[in-house]
């Protein structure tokens, strides 16, 4: 799907903290695809649920690649609340899709491994230009504003405060 650009120089439209989680996994046997190919699938099957439900706070995420052997994930969350809540939430994927990577951990430990890293980015520690640009990270969870409406520099951009709006 091609999304066409924004023409001229935007910014993310965030307020507040920004909540980021990376999550991802590296396949470290590509042979062992019977241990590693239900960890990939759990991914899209949990971002779908989440993106039928709003309002258990995922903002938005891109998909990504660092190589044949890793896939990742940046999602952007509401809250670290909301996050968590989906986590441990029993009727919600994640929680069956972490009991079945722990009860076959000790045979799947050797063909694949898992990561993440949570920011809380407090308002004041992010800022983002996007220039000739589809909506994309931040911007495509949050919306985009034009680039003057926050600065034209990085440290202007830095500066600002929801509540200066």
């Amino acid at each position: 799907m091609f999304t066409k650009p924004i023409p001229g120089r935007m910014t993310a439209a965030a307020e507040g903290d920004a909540v980021v989680l990376l999550i991802g996994m590296r396949i470290n046997h590509f042979w062992g695809v019977r241990h590693w190919l239900p960890v990939f699938a759990a991914m899209p099957r949990m971002l779908r649920e989440l993106s039928r439900d709003r309002s258990r706070g995922l903002l938005g995420y891109t998909l990504l690649s660092g190589s044949p052997r890793t896939y990742y994930v940046v999602q952007y969350w509401e809250s670290k609340e909301k996050l968590y809540a989906y986590a441990s939430a029993p009727d919600m994927f994640h929680r069956k899709a972490w009991a079945m990577i722990n009860r076959k951990e000790k045979k799947s430990r050797q063909h694949v491994g898992l990561w993440h890293e949570t920011y809380v980015v407090p308002e004041g520690g992010y800022e983002s230009i996007y220039a000739d640009m589809p909506a994309y990270g931040l911007a495509a969870a949050t919306g985009v504003l034009p680039v003057e409406r926050r600065g034209r520099r990085a440290a202007d951009r830095l500066a600002h405060r929801s509540s200066a709006e």
